[in-house]
């Protein structure tokens, strides 16, 4: 009996193809929870300790160290035979810290917020005279804030200038916070428990401080050295714009901060107060 032989589709070919794609190499995922495991670490790991945070057999996890040795990924210390992340994996953060722009990377971030929750967003960044608006994107909704790209915010009666005075070493900003409470014949002591508040929440919000009828939130973006790199607005007008500790909007931007602090190296710590 004469076999018959059948081409596959080529749209089957196609999906098998792109199926392949999709499921990547199952041993290089299996090999990163390790490496996972000692960036997490502050430490450096024995074989047994490292197998049990990675849910993974210490003989199966020996065989990918092996490799991991020999490419620079990791490295053991030849007395304690203990493991930690090696000089090539230094490199590779080195090199995509040196490439990352941060406002570049907010940009695209909050384009993506605003056009999903339809409020006006910008981004702050410290300048030559103080808290400085570089990025400005406007909702459906316009909340006809007098502001424009190259303003520089107040320290005292803005949300952006209350979270870069809370985060900021005060040698940096000195100055200006001078000049602002000369000028609200305010002391330092009745603005400290603003700033406190700040950390405390981990984010700055005003209600209509200097602009009426306008609420914001400020939310910090941290470098890879744990400062203040850039600070991510969200306003609107009063009744529509929810101010709540944890509401939609709060949550929303501090989830958009931390990835971008993630993007520029920041290890986070659970020291803010969400409220």
């Amino acid at each position: 009996m004469q076999s018959t032989h059948i081409e596959p589709d080529e749209d089957d070919a196609t999906d098998a193809a792109e199926e392949k794609t999709r499921s990547g190499i199952q041993s290089i995922e299996v090999g990163f929870r390790l490496l996972d495991v000692l960036t997490n670490e502050p430490r450096a790991m024995m074989l047994r300790d490292l197998a049990q945070r990675a849910g993974m057999s210490p003989a199966k996890t020996h065989r990918y160290l092996v490799s991991f040795l020999r490419l620079g990924v990791a490295a053991q210390d030849r007395v304690s035979r203990r493991y930690e992340l090696g000089g090539f994996a230094l490199q590779m953060g080195l090199a995509r810290l040196a490439r990352v722009d941060g406002v570049k990377l907010a940009r695209i971030a909050l384009a993506e917020l605003r056009d999903c929750m339809d409020i006006t967003v910008g981004i702050a960044v410290w300048g030559n005279q103080g808290p400085t608006v570089v990025h400005w994107m406007e909702s459906t909704y316009p909340a006809k804030a007098s502001l424009k790209l190259g303003d520089v915010m107040p320290l005292l009666s803005s949300a952006t200038g209350l979270l870069f005075a809370a985060y900021l070493p005060r040698s940096k900003m000195q100055p200006m916070l001078e000049r602002e409470l000369a000028a609200s014949r305010k002391m330092l002591a009745d603005v400290e428990p603003l700033f406190d508040q700040v950390r405390e929440h981990g984010a700055a919000c005003v209600e209509g401080m200097l602009l009426p009828t306008i609420h914001a939130f400020c939310t910090p973006v941290f470098d890879s050295t744990g400062e203040l790199a850039l600070g991510l607005i969200a306003l609107g007008h009063e009744g529509g714009f929810d101010m709540r500790w944890g509401g939609e909007i709060d949550s929303a931007l501090r989830e958009c901060a931390r990835g971008l602090s993630y993007e520029l190296g920041h290890k986070a710590e659970s020291t803010a107060c969400e409220r």
